[in-house]
């Protein structure tokens, strides 16, 4: 009978970090400044450039930071330039961002 029984794992890891909670949905669009950050990979440059267009139908005051402001956000120095993302965006007073990637 022991020759039937296996030892089982949970696939999944303990969680190291407690849920931390939402940060606030924006109400509008309108009048609001959008950060665009690409991993460089897929082809963000067009995704963007429609995200943009079809966004402003929508949100005729919505401002874009371009994604070329930024960088690659998969490079070698991707630790430094996500933890500088938080100052970045209050110099440049972007109230949301988007973050695509290759899949």
């Amino acid at each position: 009978m022991a020759e039937n029984l296996y030892e089982v794992v949970w696939p999944c890891g303990e969680r190291r970090q407690k849920i931390q909670p939402l940060a606030k949905r924006l109400d509008t669009l309108n009048g609001k400044t959008i950060a665009q950050l690409w991993d460089f990979l897929f082809m963000g440059d067009e995704v963007f450039a429609t995200l943009e267009e079809e966004l402003k139908k929508k949100y005729p005051d919505v401002k874009f930071v371009s994604w070329r402001e930024f960088g690659n956000t998969h490079t070698v120095n991707e630790r430094e330039l996500l933890a500088s993302l938080p100052q970045r965006f209050k110099e440049l007073g972007v109230d949301a961002a988007i973050s695509a990637m290759a899949c």
